[in-house]
């Protein structure tokens, strides 16, 4: 892999062009034609060059996908960022209905994209998740570190009734190690039930429900 510190040769840096170039294609051909008909010769006739040429840079139309999707995500976190970094770190509500707008009026203006992240399934496609997960879940963990902080204020309180089940307790503790999170149980899994919220009136407005 090459290191991100150190500065691209002419080579390399036309390579990257190219790649762009084709991410740049592969949206618009995600936007007038949707993710199941992708295609890479397709994407090679407008870039100007043979369909064989097109391979030395991506290697098949699932590798296009994934690069889609995490430019997508990438898009997606940054925009929810600016929006939530604009307001103080103690507006907890505030933070949080930025996020929610950020990504409702991203998935507006991005709706075929929107669709690749949280669509239906390409058929055929598997996306890697040693490539996606980290860019995929940008988002809900802005979410969760904003819950987070409002419970460390002393902004939101446990519920009396805070038993959630064993095992989700188990996957909670999982989440809560993983993000160095002191948010209880109960708060946590009522911030995954928010996110699922969110996206679910999301998705609606987005596909037209």
């Amino acid at each position: 892999m090459a290191d991100p510190q150190k500065p691209q040769t002419p080579r390399e840096r036309a390579r990257t062009r190219t790649i762009q170039q084709i991410i740049q294609l592969g949206r618009e051909h995600l936007a007038m034609h949707g993710a199941a008909a992708l295609s890479l010769r397709a994407v090679a006739r407008d870039l100007g060059v043979v369909s064989s040429a097109v391979y030395r840079y991506v290697e098949s139309r699932d590798e296009l996908l994934t690069l889609l999707l995490i430019d997508a995500y990438g898009e997606l976190g940054d925009h929810v960022d600016a929006a939530v970094e604009s307001l103080p770190a103690g507006d907890f509500r505030g933070r949080f209905t930025a996020l929610a707008h950020a990504v409702g009026n991203w998935a507006l203006s991005e709706p075929s994209r929107y669709a690749l992240l949280f669509g239906s399934p390409v058929p055929g496609y598997q996306a890697l998740a040693e490539r996606t997960t980290v860019p995929g879940t940008r988002v809900v963990y802005c979410l969760m570190e904003i819950l987070d902080a409002a419970y460390r204020a002393g902004k939101l309180t446990e519920p009396e009734s805070a038993a959630v089940a064993p095992a989700l307790a188990a996957d909670l503790a999982v989440i809560r190690d993983g993000l160095g999170l002191a948010v209880p149980d109960e708060l946590l899994a009522r911030g995954a039930l928010v996110w699922t919220s969110i996206f679910g009136a999301i998705s609606f407005e987005v596909f037209g429900q």
